[in-house]
Parts: structure tokens; C-alpha cells; sequence
């Protein structure tokens, strides 16, 4: 399955004449290289060089030096199995990938489920291409829900990510289909945590953590909107969450008081998904079809409107 020599993850960069007599360490702390990354470069086989040749953190800099940093293998754990399952993706680079998730595939393998998951598929990918990577989804997606997932391919990069994900820098825009009719737009602001009689299920309650979500008709049909959602918080099963405590449950989510007459999974999908590349400096922003069997819910419902 490994096509050649597995490659390291390495960064780049033509020294500014702001940093000119300036230690390395400096620059490298700017670029928001961590104290622990800097060590595990420096004793588990990766290097810094100047102009090729190695130098360590107290090196005096140039203006147009070039500095790269050679990061050190990483080793996926040895649970998590590589496998050649396709994959949707949107975008790629040295250093992110954005893929579409189908619904009713797990973002990451547990016990009883080992293989057949999103992380699977994605260490497959590396091994194919080389990458001495792990898996490192920064935004993950519930089985059921389908749509875009934002991935790190190497640590330093999803470290960069976390920073982001703090400031609530990284954007993502679902469309979801909900039980009944409902008002033009509103906000949604209530503290969610784990349900204490269960492992998976999550409640609004006062001990928990606060989320918000903001959400908007886009059409109202007779018994269900198709509505845009943006959550500003990232809390597990946040949007069918909020929307089941305002008596909107999301169309086919049983989880959460949703009826399964329709679809036979949660109406819901990630359509956008907005954040600043921590490596090339700019904004990017990438967008996903509603899949299938939502689009066939939405045509279906149009057809018996103007039939009527």
C-alpha cells in the first residue's frame, strides 16, 4: 500500500530583515512553533537547518536566511488501521485536507467498530501517498451527519488549528431539515453536557457548557424547515440539541425526539466551512452539495405543495 519513502513534515521560511541578529528561538516562537514541538524536534529525529546546514535554536539570524524545520516521524497508533476506502476530497495540500463525509460513516474507529471509519480512510491516504502522518480531524462530524471535515496533516498544524478553534476562528455553515414552523431566524444560547443516565446523549442544563447556536428559515414546508445553522461553539450534538429544546427537532433524528418518517437519519449537513490557513496565511472557504436523500426530502415535499 505505501508508495516509496515515507516523507516528513517540514516548514520553510526566507528570514525578514525584522528578525535580522535575532535568536531563531524568536522567530520560531512567533511562528507559534511550541517549546514541546522544538524538543521533540531536537531529540526525536527531526532538524533545523539554515541555508542547509543544521543549527540549533540560538542561532543568530540573517536577513534572507532560509530556515526549515524538519519535524520528526509520527507514528499513528497501532489501533487505528490504515484502509484504501474513497474519499470526497475538496481540497489538499502539504499541509490541510477537506473532505465531504457521507453520512453513516463514524469520524474515528472505536472498540466494536475498528475499521470503516473517516480516520481509517484518511491513514490509508497517507500511507498511499508517503505521509508520515497520524490522523488529526479538527472538525469532526457526527456518523449520521454528512458533509465537510476539516483535517490537519501533521500536528504542528492541528496545534495551529486548536489556537483558532479557541478564538472560534474556524467557521461552519449546516442546512438541516426541522419538525414543524418555525419563526424567520433566532439565536439559541443554552449551556449543553452529557446526559447523566447516558454515555452518548447530551441535554440542555444549567451545569453545562455553554454553546451557541444561530439559525434561519430558508423554506417552510407544512410539517418541516429547511434551515441554515451556525453554531459559534462546538459542542458534541449541539445543533439536534438546541433545536430539539425549542421543540424543533431535527427530521429523522430519534435521538433527540425527531421522526424517522422521512429519513432515517438526522437532516443534517455541514455546507461551508470557513478558516484561516495557519501555513499559507489566507482565508479559504469551501462549500459541499446538500446530499441525496435531504435534496430527495426537499423535491418531494415541493412536488406535493404544487400538486395541492
Amino acid at each position: 500500500m505505501a508508495n516509496g519513502k515515507m516523507k516528513n513534515y517540514t516548514l520553510q521560511w526566507t528570514i525578514p530583515s525584522d528578525y535580522e541578529g535575532k535568536l531563531m528561538r524568536e522567530f520560531l516562537i512567533d511562528q507559534q512553533i511550541s517549546k514541546r514541538t522544538l524538543t521533540a524536534v531536537k531529540f526525536d529525529g527531526g532538524s533545523i537547518t539554515v541555508n542547509g546546514n543544521e543549527e540549533n535554536v540560538r542561532y543568530s539570524l540573517s536577513t534572507g536566511d532560509m530556515l526549515e524545520v524538519r519535524f520528526p516521524e509520527e507514528k499513528p497508533s497501532q489501533a487505528l488501521v490504515a484502509e484504501e476506502i474513497p474519499l470526497s476530497i475538496v481540497y489538499e495540500d502539504n499541509d490541510v485536507l477537506v473532505v465531504d463525509k457521507p453520512w453513516g460513516m463514524k469520524a474515528i474507529p472505536t472498540k466494536d467498530e475498528p475499521t470503516g471509519s473517516l480516520a481509517n480512510a484518511i491513514l490509508g491516504l497517507f500511507v498511499q501517498k508517503g505521509i508520515s502522518s497520524t490522523v488529526h480531524i479538527v472538525t469532526r462530524l457526527d456518523k449520521d451527519t454528512s458533509g465537510l471535515v476539516l483535517v490537519a496533516k501533521h500536528r504542528h498544524v492541528h496545534h495551529l488549528f486548536s489556537l483558532q478553534q479557541k478564538g472560534r476562528e474556524i467557521k461552519r455553515t449546516y442546512e438541516a431539515l426541522a419538525e414543524g414552523v418555525m419563526n424567520g431566524f433566532g439565536m439559541i444560547e443554552k449551556p449543553i453536557g452529557r446526559k447523566s443516565d447516558s454515555i452518548i446523549e447530551r441535554e440542555v442544563r444549567a451545569d453545562g457548557q455553554y454553546a451557541l447556536t444561530h439559525y434561519r428559515v430558508e423554506e417552510q414546508f407544512r410539517d418541516f424547515a429547511h434551515i441554515e445553522l451556525r453554531p459559534e461553539t462546538g459542542r458534541t450534538h449541539q445543533i439536534r440539541v438546541h433545536m430539539s429544546s425549542i421543540g424543533h427537532p431535527l427530521v429523522g433524528d430519534d435521538l433527540y425526539g425527531g421522526g424517522g418518517m422521512l429519513m432515517g437519519r438526522q437532516a443534517l449537513h455541514c455546507r461551508s466551512l470557513h478558516f484561516f490557513h495557519p501555513v499559507e496565511k489566507t482565508w479559504m472557504t469551501f462549500l459541499a452539495p446538500m446530499p441525496f436523500d435531504m435534496r430527495a426530502v426537499l423535491d418531494n415535499e415541493k412536488k406535493r405543495s404544487f400538486s395541492d
